[in-house]
Protein backbone atom coordinates (compact mmCIF):
# COMPACT_ATOMS: atom_id res chain seq x y z
CA UNK A 1 0.00 0.00 0.00
CA UNK A 2 1.00 3.32 -1.16
CA UNK A 3 2.52 5.65 1.52
CA UNK A 4 -0.12 8.21 0.94
CA UNK A 5 -2.60 5.55 0.94
CA UNK A 6 -1.39 3.76 4.32
CA UNK A 7 -1.35 7.13 6.18
CA UNK A 8 -4.92 8.37 5.04
CA UNK A 9 -6.22 5.18 6.06
CA UNK A 10 -4.33 4.00 9.65
CA UNK A 11 -3.25 7.46 11.08
CA UNK A 12 -2.32 9.95 12.01
CA UNK A 13 -1.55 7.59 15.40
CA UNK A 14 -0.68 4.79 15.61
CA UNK A 15 -0.20 2.94 19.25
CA UNK A 16 2.31 0.18 19.36
CA UNK A 17 2.17 -2.00 22.57
CA UNK A 18 5.60 -3.93 23.69
CA UNK A 19 7.23 -1.51 21.62
CA UNK A 20 10.75 -0.68 23.48
CA UNK A 21 12.76 -3.34 21.63
CA UNK A 22 12.66 -6.16 19.30
CA UNK A 23 9.42 -6.87 16.77
CA UNK A 24 7.70 -3.96 18.66
CA UNK A 25 10.50 -1.60 17.57
CA UNK A 26 10.82 -3.13 14.06
CA UNK A 27 6.87 -2.13 14.40
CA UNK A 28 7.48 1.70 15.54
CA UNK A 29 10.34 2.03 12.65
CA UNK A 30 8.15 0.48 9.92
CA UNK A 31 5.16 2.97 10.63
CA UNK A 32 7.26 6.25 11.20
CA UNK A 33 8.84 5.72 7.73
CA UNK A 34 5.26 5.65 6.35
CA UNK A 35 4.39 8.65 8.23
CA UNK A 36 2.29 7.84 11.12
CA UNK A 37 3.02 9.53 14.45
CA UNK A 38 3.16 7.21 17.15
CA UNK A 39 2.35 6.32 20.91
CA UNK A 40 5.00 3.73 22.09
CA UNK A 41 3.47 1.79 24.90
CA UNK A 42 6.20 -0.15 27.18
CA UNK A 43 7.32 -0.80 30.80
CA UNK A 44 10.74 -0.62 30.35
CA UNK A 45 10.95 3.40 30.36
CA UNK A 46 14.38 4.02 29.37
CA UNK A 47 14.28 1.92 26.26
CA UNK A 48 10.60 3.64 24.63
CA UNK A 49 11.85 6.71 25.53
CA UNK A 50 15.52 6.26 23.77
CA UNK A 51 13.49 4.76 20.86
CA UNK A 52 10.83 7.67 21.16
CA UNK A 53 13.54 10.08 20.20
CA UNK A 54 15.66 7.60 17.61
CA UNK A 55 12.66 7.66 15.67
CA UNK A 56 11.79 11.62 16.43
CA UNK A 57 15.04 12.63 15.39
CA UNK A 58 15.18 10.08 12.20
CA UNK A 59 11.73 10.04 10.76
CA UNK A 60 10.57 13.34 11.46
CA UNK A 61 7.33 12.09 13.15
CA UNK A 62 5.66 12.95 16.46
CA UNK A 63 6.36 10.57 19.02
CA UNK A 64 5.37 10.25 22.60
CA UNK A 65 6.67 7.33 24.93
CA UNK A 66 4.44 5.71 28.01
CA UNK A 67 5.37 4.29 30.37
CA UNK A 68 2.83 1.31 31.14
CA UNK A 69 2.47 -2.15 32.76
CA UNK A 70 -0.05 -3.64 30.89
CA UNK A 71 -0.59 -6.20 33.54
CA UNK A 72 -1.87 -3.80 35.95
CA UNK A 73 -5.29 -3.94 36.91
CA UNK A 74 -6.19 -0.46 35.99
CA UNK A 75 -3.56 0.18 33.32
CA UNK A 76 -6.26 1.50 30.60
CA UNK A 77 -7.33 4.64 32.81
CA UNK A 78 -3.76 5.89 32.51
CA UNK A 79 -3.72 5.18 28.86
CA UNK A 80 -6.59 6.17 27.70
CA UNK A 81 -5.09 9.22 29.66
CA UNK A 82 -2.74 9.38 27.35
CA UNK A 83 -4.36 8.57 24.35
CA UNK A 84 -7.20 11.12 25.01
CA UNK A 85 -7.25 13.73 22.04
CA UNK A 86 -5.10 11.51 19.75
CA UNK A 87 -6.88 10.39 16.80
CA UNK A 88 -5.37 6.43 17.03
CA UNK A 89 -5.79 4.83 13.45
CA UNK A 90 -3.99 1.97 13.97
CA UNK A 91 -3.21 -0.47 17.12
CA UNK A 92 -0.51 -3.08 17.00
CA UNK A 93 -0.65 -5.51 20.15
CA UNK A 94 2.63 -6.84 20.31
CA UNK A 95 3.27 -6.95 24.04
CA UNK A 96 3.56 -10.48 25.64
CA UNK A 97 4.58 -12.62 28.98
CA UNK A 98 5.52 -15.76 28.76
CA UNK A 99 7.76 -17.88 30.27
CA UNK A 100 9.16 -22.06 29.14
CA UNK A 101 8.78 -24.09 32.02
CA UNK A 102 6.40 -26.60 32.87
CA UNK A 103 2.70 -25.66 34.12
CA UNK A 104 3.10 -26.83 37.63
CA UNK A 105 6.78 -25.19 38.13
CA UNK A 106 5.29 -21.63 37.76
CA UNK A 107 2.62 -19.93 40.58
CA UNK A 108 -0.67 -19.42 39.75
CA UNK A 109 0.11 -15.66 40.06
CA UNK A 110 2.74 -16.14 37.07
CA UNK A 111 -0.53 -17.82 34.77
CA UNK A 112 -2.67 -14.96 35.61
CA UNK A 113 -0.02 -12.08 34.88
CA UNK A 114 0.56 -14.04 31.47
CA UNK A 115 -2.94 -13.77 30.47
CA UNK A 116 -3.48 -9.87 31.53
CA UNK A 117 -0.92 -9.13 28.93
CA UNK A 118 -1.09 -11.41 26.54
CA UNK A 119 -5.29 -11.48 26.62
CA UNK A 120 -6.89 -8.99 29.21
CA UNK A 121 -5.12 -6.04 27.50
CA UNK A 122 -5.83 -6.69 23.87
CA UNK A 123 -9.25 -7.06 24.31
CA UNK A 124 -9.61 -4.04 26.76
CA UNK A 125 -7.61 -1.95 24.02
CA UNK A 126 -9.77 -3.41 20.76
CA UNK A 127 -13.00 -2.07 22.88
CA UNK A 128 -11.90 0.83 23.39
CA UNK A 129 -9.67 1.87 20.14
CA UNK A 130 -11.80 0.15 18.15
CA UNK A 131 -15.41 2.06 18.44
CA UNK A 132 -13.85 5.06 16.99
CA UNK A 133 -12.29 3.29 14.66
CA UNK A 134 -15.50 1.67 13.26
CA UNK A 135 -17.49 4.96 13.96
CA UNK A 136 -15.02 6.77 11.43
CA UNK A 137 -15.51 3.58 9.13
CA UNK A 138 -11.49 3.18 8.65
CA UNK A 139 -8.37 1.95 10.76
CA UNK A 140 -6.91 -0.93 11.75
CA UNK A 141 -5.82 -3.31 14.28
CA UNK A 142 -2.87 -6.04 14.52
CA UNK A 143 -2.41 -8.64 16.80
CA UNK A 144 1.09 -10.38 16.78
CA UNK A 145 0.34 -14.00 17.59
CA UNK A 146 2.30 -16.99 17.66
CA UNK A 147 2.88 -20.72 15.94
CA UNK A 148 1.92 -21.67 19.25
CA UNK A 149 -1.26 -20.13 19.15
CA UNK A 150 -2.09 -23.62 16.75
CA UNK A 151 -2.45 -26.43 18.98
CA UNK A 152 -0.74 -27.81 22.57
CA UNK A 153 2.52 -26.51 23.22
CA UNK A 154 3.54 -28.13 26.28
CA UNK A 155 6.43 -26.25 28.14
CA UNK A 156 4.49 -22.84 27.25
CA UNK A 157 1.15 -23.86 28.14
CA UNK A 158 -0.09 -20.20 29.10
CA UNK A 159 1.32 -18.39 26.98
CA UNK A 160 -0.10 -20.58 23.92
CA UNK A 161 -3.34 -20.50 25.00
CA UNK A 162 -3.44 -17.07 25.96
CA UNK A 163 -2.19 -16.19 22.05
CA UNK A 164 -5.16 -18.80 20.57
CA UNK A 165 -7.29 -16.21 22.73
CA UNK A 166 -5.64 -13.19 20.46
CA UNK A 167 -6.29 -15.23 17.23
CA UNK A 168 -9.67 -16.25 17.45
CA UNK A 169 -10.35 -12.10 18.36
CA UNK A 170 -8.62 -11.05 15.88
CA UNK A 171 -10.26 -13.42 13.69
CA UNK A 172 -13.59 -12.69 14.63
CA UNK A 173 -13.00 -9.11 14.81
CA UNK A 174 -11.91 -9.05 11.50
CA UNK A 175 -14.95 -10.45 10.22
CA UNK A 176 -17.21 -8.52 12.27
CA UNK A 177 -15.44 -5.01 11.38
CA UNK A 178 -14.86 -5.73 7.47
CA UNK A 179 -17.94 -4.22 6.63
CA UNK A 180 -17.41 -0.75 9.31
CA UNK A 181 -13.86 -0.30 7.25
CA UNK A 182 -11.79 -1.59 9.55
CA UNK A 183 -9.06 -3.95 8.92
CA UNK A 184 -7.91 -6.80 11.75
CA UNK A 185 -4.96 -9.03 11.44
CA UNK A 186 -3.58 -11.71 13.31
CA UNK A 187 0.25 -12.36 12.84
CA UNK A 188 1.42 -16.01 13.78
CA UNK A 189 5.28 -15.20 13.95
CA UNK A 190 7.59 -18.46 15.19
CA UNK A 191 11.14 -17.95 15.62
CA UNK A 192 11.97 -14.56 15.94
CA UNK A 193 15.59 -12.96 16.97
CA UNK A 194 14.55 -10.75 19.56
CA UNK A 195 16.34 -10.11 22.21
CA UNK A 196 14.42 -12.59 24.25
CA UNK A 197 14.67 -15.23 22.43
CA UNK A 198 18.03 -15.08 21.44
CA UNK A 199 19.86 -17.98 23.70
CA UNK A 200 16.86 -19.76 22.26
CA UNK A 201 17.63 -18.85 18.48
CA UNK A 202 20.99 -19.34 19.29
CA UNK A 203 20.21 -23.23 19.62
CA UNK A 204 18.31 -23.15 15.73
CA UNK A 205 19.59 -23.12 12.29
CA UNK A 206 19.86 -19.52 11.32
CA UNK A 207 17.16 -20.07 8.10
CA UNK A 208 14.36 -20.84 10.72
CA UNK A 209 14.73 -17.85 12.79
CA UNK A 210 13.41 -14.49 11.30
CA UNK A 211 14.23 -10.95 12.15
CA UNK A 212 11.99 -8.39 13.58
CA UNK A 213 11.71 -6.45 10.66
CA UNK A 214 11.15 -9.09 8.32
CA UNK A 215 7.95 -10.06 10.93
CA UNK A 216 6.95 -6.63 10.61
CA UNK A 217 7.46 -5.26 7.14
CA UNK A 218 5.05 -9.20 6.37
CA UNK A 219 2.49 -8.01 8.77
CA UNK A 220 2.11 -4.36 7.39
CA UNK A 221 1.90 -5.85 3.88
CA UNK A 222 -0.71 -7.72 4.43
CA UNK A 223 -2.96 -5.32 6.66
CA UNK A 224 -6.41 -5.10 4.43
CA UNK A 225 -5.35 -7.57 2.70
CA UNK A 226 -5.87 -10.83 4.65
CA UNK A 227 -6.80 -11.27 8.18
CA UNK A 228 -4.63 -13.91 9.22
CA UNK A 229 -1.06 -14.74 7.68
CA UNK A 230 1.97 -16.75 9.29
CA UNK A 231 5.21 -14.77 8.87
CA UNK A 232 8.04 -16.34 6.84
CA UNK A 233 7.78 -19.24 4.68
CA UNK A 234 9.11 -21.59 6.90
CA UNK A 235 6.54 -20.77 9.30
CA UNK A 236 4.02 -21.07 6.45
CA UNK A 237 5.22 -24.49 5.70
CA UNK A 238 5.68 -25.68 9.74
CA UNK A 239 1.67 -24.65 10.05
CA UNK A 240 0.43 -26.35 6.84
CA UNK A 241 2.29 -29.46 8.43
CA UNK A 242 0.28 -28.92 11.89
CA UNK A 243 -3.08 -28.62 10.32
CA UNK A 244 -2.73 -32.60 8.77
CA UNK A 245 -2.05 -33.84 11.59
CA UNK A 246 -4.61 -34.48 14.09
CA UNK A 247 -4.31 -32.31 17.20
CA UNK A 248 -3.01 -34.81 19.48
CA UNK A 249 -0.31 -35.36 17.36
CA UNK A 250 0.21 -31.92 16.72
CA UNK A 251 0.44 -31.18 20.42
CA UNK A 252 3.19 -34.14 20.46
CA UNK A 253 5.58 -32.89 17.52
CA UNK A 254 5.52 -29.50 19.26
CA UNK A 255 6.08 -30.94 22.67
CA UNK A 256 9.10 -33.10 21.47
CA UNK A 257 10.73 -30.04 19.56
CA UNK A 258 9.71 -27.44 22.95
CA UNK A 259 11.67 -30.16 24.92
CA UNK A 260 14.97 -30.15 22.29
CA UNK A 261 15.52 -26.47 22.26
CA UNK A 262 14.40 -26.21 26.16
CA UNK A 263 16.30 -29.44 27.63
CA UNK A 264 15.49 -30.05 31.04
Amino acid sequence: MRRERFLARYGPWALVSGAAQGIGAAFARELAGRGLDLLLVDCDSARVEELASEIELGAGVRCRPVDIDLGAGAFHERLLAAIDGLEIGLLVFNAARSYVAPFLSRPVETQLEILAVNARAPLVLAQALGAPMVARGRGGLVFMCSLASLGGHALTAAYAASKAFDLVLAESLAEEWRPRGVDVLAVCAGPTATPGYLATAARLPSWLVQSPEQVAREALSQLGRRSFVVSGVVNRLTAAGLRLLPRSAAARAMGWMMRSVYPG
